[in-house]
């Protein structure tokens, strides 16, 4: 668990208590996301368990619902009962909690509880392993619920870690002209034997585009977004930042720059793609670690050559 900016394991930590229409799930693999480690750096405030990009077993639940399925959980704990519920903004409540964010413990434990209408059952053709990215692989999804982004566009995705490969591989489907900007070569290399092009900052030149989608997860990145983006563009945030962001506003209306904040997705139509084989997640996992060593596993994902570490639990 989190607490005062510490991460820590905790051997006697309460089960969660299964309320009516919850499940109570045992998670199977977690994988560690950035937003994890900013939660340890004290992003949010957070303090209880993290984790929220997982696969697990329903172990109980009230009516049976469930039971015994291999699941996954959208992470947003809407109240159900305020104006922007009934506008169907469920993840944007201003009651919610959010799954190993805010007010609500994740996976990285025996058990977590899940509202029953948040969950999804996991085909059979999809492997643990690939079922963790169901969550971050929704939220690539979520750009092309915001936008129509044509075949003749030029489209650059700004970040080559795991959100970023996503994005990039979720774009690649458009057909439009796209190119991923990163640093990393190992992490270009993916999605470069996928025939998606890449680029370092430095090799950018001149280029302007129709579309920047931001996934770098530093500050610096709406920097480079806003400089690569032709007037009338779209630049689509996807990073999160527990630092500061200063902008300079007369340039996005001179410009006429739309700027979509962008979190998270629909999980169906992520769930079809990795069963469908049009999303490869393999080569986006670094390392397996057992619970026992999730402290080191933490630590690991802390590298900039890593992508997805994850943790098989006990």
């Amino acid at each position: 668990m989190i607490q005062n900016g510490q991460l820590r394991v905790v051997e006697d930590y309460p089960r969660p208590e299964v309320k009516p229409g919850w499940v109570l799930v045992k998670p199977i693999v977690v994988g560690i996301c950035k937003t994890d480690l900013e939660l340890v750096e004290g992003y949010m405030g957070f303090s209880g368990v993290p984790g929220h990009e997982f696969v697990g077993i329903v172990v109980d639940s009230g009516d049976g619902k469930f039971l015994g399925k291999r699941v996954v959980s959208e992470i947003n704990f809407a109240c159900g009962s305020c104006d922007y519920c009934a506008a169907g903004l469920q993840r944007h409540c201003p009651n919610r909690s959010v799954l190993g964010i805010q007010r609500a413990d994740g996976a990285f434990a025996e058990f977590v509880a899940l509202p029953q209408k948040n969950i999804h059952i996991v085909p059979e053709s999809i492997t643990d392993e690939q079922a963790v990215f169901i969550e971050p692989l929704a939220a690539s999804l979520e750009i092309l619920m915001q936008a129509h982004i044509k075949p003749t566009w030029k489209v650059l995705v700004l970040g080559d870690g795991k959100l970023g490969l996503l994005v990039a591989q979720v774009l690649r489907l458009t057909g439009c002209d796209l190119l991923l900007v990163g640093k990393h070569e190992n992490k270009m290399e993916i999605v470069r034997r996928m025939g998606i092009k890449t680029a370092t900052p430095q090799n950018l030149a001149q280029m302007k585009a129709d579309l920047v989608v931001e996934c770098s997860g530093n500050p610096k990145g709406y920097h480079l977004a806003k400089s690569l983006v032709r007037p009338s563009g779209i630049i689509v945030a996807k990073s999160t930042y527990h630092q500061e962001l200063s902008l300079n506003w007369s340039e996005i209306v001179v410009d006429e720059i739309t700027i979509i904040g962008s979190r998270c997705g629909p999980f169906p139509p992520a769930i079809r793609l990795l069963e469908q084989g049009l999303i490869d997640t393999k080569p986006l996992v670094t390392a397996k670690y057992q619970f026992k060593d999730v402290l080191k596993a933490f630590e690991h994902a802390r590298d900039s050559q890593a992508i997805k570490i994850l943790v098989e639990m006990p």
